[in-house]
């Protein structure tokens, strides 16, 4: 049985590796409250400019019209009188979105946060680790492991590029399994 806050704000974080359906989940959530007639406001890092400037885009192509933000402080001047507010790939997001996602819930706001909690190295990504424990609610999505068809947890990057942000889709990342990520001698 899930319990739904009544007359309180609360923090939900969608979280898993590349291509798990984070950003489908997202918009799946926002869409239905959408149909409940609340007001929304989704919101996007600027570094993410995979797809679109004015859309958060899933892999599978779905969209849905957000803002392009640099910083986290943006959202609160743009949320305005939004109920339920989405926001995506938010381990790219500076340290002070763990307070504006605080001050959001703390005024009533439901907020559906989505995002990498850890980066192609297995090593904890931004703010994610704050922000799970920060949230009433944590789904977790598998992918499927491109090399076995097992679930997979992790982001292998297949570029050389070192930095931790790198941002890509099938052309720089796969989604693994543990075994399959390991294989590789990578990380044990």
């Amino acid at each position: 049985m899930t319990l739904t806050p009544r007359n309180a704000g609360w923090i939900e974080l969608i979280c898993g590796s590349m291509f798990s359906g984070k950003t489908e989940e997202l918009i799946r959530r926002i869409v239905r409250a959408q149909i409940a007639k609340q007001k929304t406001a989704i919101f996007k890092p600027q570094i993410d400019n995979r797809y679109s400037n004015e859309e958060i885009v899933s892999h599978n192509n779905r969209k849905i019209k957000s803002y392009n933000v640099e910083n986290s402080s943006e959202i609160l001047d743009k949320v305005g009188d939004a109920e339920v507010i989405g926001i995506d790939e938010v381990q790219f997001f500076d340290e002070g979105i763990i307070q504006v996602v605080r001050e959001l819930a703390a005024n009533h706001k439901r907020i559906i946060l989505a995002g990498l909690e850890k980066d192609f190295m297995r090593k904890p990504f931004g703010s994610m680790p704050e922000l799970m424990v920060e949230a009433e609610y944590v789904t977790k999505v598998l992918a499927i492991c491109v090399v076995c068809g097992n679930p997979a947890n992790f982001s292998y990057r297949t570029s050389s590029e070192s930095s931790q942000i790198v941002v890509g889709e099938t052309d720089k990342y796969e989604a693994r399994c543990r075994a399959c990520f390991n294989q590789n001698g990578e990380i044990k």
